[in-house]
């Protein structure tokens, strides 16, 4: 919203009708053209990369009032990453043909492409961190962008993902995962959920604790 301002993306909402996406649903297909764009009302996604072998990298989290796959719309290339639903999302899909009108009429190519410029240059910076960090600091990076996606003002945050699904995200076995997350469990910054979920208490100590570790 924040690239548009609050007006715009008012008025862009009311070119599609509101959809609900359950969570881990595929909002957007990495290699598929760019036949819409998703305007996330609400709840946060994961956007991934998937190399030639199946594996995934976790490249960015996106929250509320997020605007997805627009490059892919206004390049006319393929998508270049996937957007997964972290949890039950509210969404608009705007096609193509409608989006492309709506830029030209309100003058917002520039913006949108600096907008895009530094998702790329932010999705550069999280892979320098996947290819260098230690597990700690990887996961600590991956749950701080989930804590700030949620964008709440609750005193806890449900990170609705799996240990097994975090390790794939971040590069890591389970056990490595398993291990980061221990200390921290057992300091009550956060709580593992049995149905394989994290509740995260402290954010803010958790990643001083994977830095300290490097």
């Amino acid at each position: 919203m924040a690239v548009i301002g609050e007006s715009l993306w008012s008025q862009l909402r009311t070119l599609a009708p509101m959809r609900v996406r359950p969570a881990r649903s595929v909002l957007l297909r990495q290699g598929d053209p760019g036949t819409h764009v998703v305007l996330l009302a609400s709840g946060s996604t994961l956007v991934t990369l998937t190399g030639p072998n199946g594996e995934r990298a976790l490249l960015a989290i996106r929250g509320p009032g997020e605007l997805l796959g627009e490059l892919a719309v206004l390049d006319a290339q393929p998508r270049s990453a996937s957007v997964i639903a972290a949890e039950p999302c509210h969404v608009h899909l705007i096609p193509a043909p409608d989006f492309l009108s709506f830029v030209e009429s309100n003058d917002l190519l520039n913006p949108l492409l600096r907008h895009a410029i530094a998702r790329v240059r932010e999705s550069e910076a999280v892979r320098l961190e996947l290819a260098t960090a230690c597990v700690p600091v990887r996961l600590a990076g991956a749950l701080r962008r989930l804590v700030d996606a949620a964008a709440t003002n609750q005193p806890a945050v449900s990170v609705r993902l799996t240990q097994e699904e975090l390790s794939q995200m971040i590069g890591a076995s389970r056990n490595a995962v398993g291990t980061a997350i221990k200390p921290w469990r057992e300091e009550g910054w956060l709580e593992t959920d049995p149905g394989g979920g994290l509740l995260i208490h402290d954010i803010t100590s958790i990643t001083a604790h994977a830095r300290s570790t490097m």
